[in-house]
């Protein structure tokens, strides 16, 4: 069992489409712990940088959007919310728009450290949390309790994406592949594997499974 009186971090890495987002937020759930999406961060600023129409090659523009921002960020698990100077984003920073830039914006030094810088202070503040992204166990939370890097085939990343999305599998399947090559390339916190995670491939696995793997990891952790 977990000890009451010591933080715990989990960290939950992985490509789009390997089930980041609706595993950490049943494993938050389970553990009555707070839930940050941090890759909803990267969205709304890239959200702020098409709203007042930055060019995506400029860098220090970017840079200044973030950096002025106002980002709201709730960490309930059964109800995560952001929004950008006061207005709710929630739907808006999942569509096609945002996704295609998301990657350009995220790849900007500044606007990484930046946000890195503020993930840090909502887990600093949370008694527990699970925290999901792309550099979580090797970037933002190198010391958390544990780390699991999820993955999927990629036919089967794009087949669950199109779902959510109603979308075309193939376009879906391309727009992944674009996305996890900029992620893994780009200078800044790219997309890998932290030495210590855990890989958990999602393919064959149901959701209730995947959830209760971590939860008996967890129990190994903390006990």
């Amino acid at each position: 069992m977990h000890d009451e009186g010591r933080q715990l971090v989990v960290a939950v890495d992985g490509p789009s489409g390997s089930g980041k987002s609706t595993i950490s937020r049943r494993v938050a759930q389970a553990l009555n712990a707070r839930y940050l999406d941090t890759g909803a961060m990267y969205r709304a600023v890239t959200y702020a940088v098409l709203r007042d129409n930055v060019d995506l090659g400029d860098s220090d523009k970017i840079a200044a959007v973030a950096e002025d921002v106002r980002m709201t960020i709730g960490t309930d698990p059964a109800a995560p919310h952001i929004g950008v100077d006061g207005i709710g984003v929630d739907r808006e920073i999942r569509g096609p728009e945002v996704t295609r830039a998301v990657s350009a914006v995220s790849a900007v030094p500044a606007v990484r450290a930046l946000l890195v810088a503020r993930q840090r202070e909502i887990i600093a503040e949370a008694e527990r949390i699970v925290v999901e992204g792309r550099d979580i166990g090797t970037v933002v939370a190198p010391a958390a309790d544990l780390k699991v890097y999820l993955t999927a085939d990629a036919e089967e990343r794009a087949r669950r994406r199109s779902s959510e999305n109603a979308t075309s599998q193939a376009t879906t399947a391309a727009d992944l592949a674009r996305r996890d090559r900029l992620d893994s390339t780009r200078a800044a916190d790219p997309l890998r594997q932290a030495e210590d995670a855990v890989v958990l491939d999602t393919t064959a696995l149901g959701i209730d499974e995947v959830v209760e793997r971590l939860q008996r990891m967890l129990d190994k952790v903390t006990a």
